[in-house]
């Protein structure tokens, strides 16, 4: 499975922006998948993540209310809707994905996620 990653850029306080992980190789209908991010100096870090069914998610507390991850299998996308964005969500954001047994496993282990994507840069600032 390959994973791309794109939709980042500079982007004002308060403002939105939409990352998409377009995956090919491989159909990631039954993938869970989630976003991550790494910030200068800073360990990389889960953000959100889904179940391959998409009825599970999993938001960190930094994020909750904010973000929204979601997944279109028949595009085989998984997507970062971004809102109300601030200084502190400046990161690289990478996308992952990893095989789960059934439809509604939220993985949330870095190390589980066996597939990378190369990661997308969104700095928020005015």
């Amino acid at each position: 499975v390959q994973l791309q990653a794109s939709g980042g850029g500079l982007v004002q306080p308060g403002g939105s922006l939409r990352l998409s992980c377009a995956a090919s190789g491989r159909t990631i209908s039954t993938y869970a998948t989630g976003w991550f991010r790494q910030a200068p100096g800073k360990e990389r870090e889960l953000v959100t993540a889904i179940a391959w069914s998409g009825g599970s998610t999993y938001y960190s507390n930094s994020v909750k209310g904010r973000f929204t991850i979601s997944k279109d299998n028949a595009k085989n996308t998984t997507y970062l809707l971004m809102n109300n964005l601030k200084p502190e969500d400046t990161a690289v954001y990478y996308c992952a994905a990893t095989g789960a047994l059934r439809p509604n496993i939220v993985v949330t282990t870095t190390s589980l996620f066996l597939y990378w994507g190369q990661g997308t840069q969104v700095t928020v600032s005015s």
